[in-house]
């Protein structure tokens, strides 16, 4: 007896409509929570220059704490000059 011949999956149309019928975003407003997300969020783009150094945000958050401290006492010091 011979075994069934596996089916192969035809890839999907992107034009196909694979919405459920069950939702429905009629009366949605685009954006409405865009800026409840951007306040908990702060994205950046890194140059593929510097990515080799820095391959993840962990990498990334230890180099920024390490110069904060020089950056804030330079602001500091800067400050200091424009007042007197």
């Amino acid at each position: 007896m011979k075994k069934p011949k596996p089916r192969t999956r035809r890839p999907l149309d992107p034009d196909r409509d694979t919405m459920r019928a069950e939702y429905d975003f009629s009366g949605a407003v685009r954006g409405v929570t865009a800026a409840r997300y951007r306040q908990g969020t702060n994205i950046v783009v890194l140059d593929p220059a510097v990515m080799d150094v820095f391959p993840d945000s962990a990498s990334v958050n230890e180099a920024l704490r390490a110069l904060a401290p020089v950056l804030r006492r330079q602001r500091r010091t800067t400050a200091k000059r424009r007042s007197a």
